[in-house]
């Protein structure tokens, strides 16, 4: 009787410490874009590492990816990440409309709370076979290209915004831009719901001649497909991509996570989280650690959203809510 006694106390004070031990590693949950779920898994292992050698605290991060509006729209339906990693600073304004994030959320980190920048390239089959070289050669007759759409991913809104400011930085007008890009749109034979999405396209349903997506999207196909499936081609001019992020102050309010939310954030701005970006082909902001990674990131002429449409937000009123120039290009194909 007394041996069961001693049992069920041991089991008991085995119960305990378990309960102990997972009440003492906090999970977070990262809202994030599709296209960063390499890098997301590689820093996430770093952070965990670091946050144990420098708390002695257990964390452990999940994830939560798709097109970078369509994840928005689900934090602000009650998804409860307690961080969003975006590719566009218009999905982080409308949580913050939402009263879910920081009104002034850009002001809490570096360089607009972006970490890392990206720009847009073409992805063609291997060896170029239809001689893809620059913009204008998107709007050929029977070129094919793949694209995501701009009203569900930030993948796709660089893309838009991308080939209308080519032909704005050559010095054409508005009206020759819409035109240009209207002609690119009807050479698109499925819009892809988010940058994944549209890779699958591309590559697993074998549709289309070129894709248009981020430069990291690279190295996630060489990883994922084998070298030598695609030829990464820079276009003479693109756009400056900046993947900005946030703490959703609604849950860690409740879950009583700001303390490691802001600290996985700010491990993005270190030595580390810096080479872990550069490694998937992510820009870093760090000048040391960019000079190192110099034979990735290819020289290009980048314009930024402010110079040539003011703000993504002012981009978004004109070109992608309803009934935009977007939806009046496409519905006109």
């Amino acid at each position: 009787m007394k041996h069961n006694k001693i049992k069920a106390l041991i089991a008991t004070a085995i119960l305990a410490a378990c309960g102990a031990a997972s009440a003492q590693t906090t999970t977070l949950l990262n809202g994030s874009y599709d296209v960063a779920r390499e890098f997301y898994k590689d820093y996430n292992a770093a952070f965990i590492a670091h946050y144990k050698k420098t708390t002695g605290k257990d964390v452990k991060i999940d994830q939560s990816h798709g097109g970078s509006s369509a994840i928005a729209r689900s934090v602000a339906d009650g998804l409860d990440a307690d961080v969003v990693t975006m590719n566009t600073s218009t999905d982080i304004d409308f949580l913050a409309n939402a009263g879910v994030v920081a009104k002034d959320w850009n002001k809490k980190f570096p360089d607009n709370a972006a970490p890392t920048t990206s720009t847009m390239l073409f992805l063609t089959r291997n060896g170029n076979p239809k001689g893809i070289k620059d913009w204008d050669d998107l709007i050929k007759p029977g070129i094919q290209v793949i694209v995501v759409n701009p009203k569900t991913g930030g993948n796709g809104r660089y893309a838009y915004l991308a080939a209308w400011g080519y032909v704005k930085k050559k010095g054409g007008t508005d009206a020759q831009a819409a035109e240009f890009v209207g002609k690119l749109f009807k050479n698109v034979p499925v819009l892809g719901k988010g940058g994944r999405d549209a890779t699958t396209t591309f590559l697993q349903r074998n549709i289309g001649d070129v894709l248009i997506t981020f430069e990291s999207e690279v190295v996630s196909i060489n990883r994922e497909f084998g070298d030598g499936k695609v030829d990464a081609v820079y276009p003479s001019i693109s756009i400056l991509a900046e993947n900005p992020v946030a703490v959703v102050e609604r849950t860690v309010a409740k879950k009583g996570t700001a303390e490691v939310a802001k600290a996985y954030l700010d491990h993005l701005y270190s030595e580390e989280g810096q080479e872990i970006a550069a490694k998937h082909a992510l820009r870093p902001r760090s000048q040391a650690v960019l000079k190192r990674h110099a034979n990735v990131f290819k020289p290009v002429q980048l314009f930024t959203v402010q110079e040539l449409f003011g703000s993504l937000g002012e981009a978004q009123k004109v070109h992608f809510n309803d009934g935009g120039q977007f939806d009046k290009i496409y519905s006109a194909r």
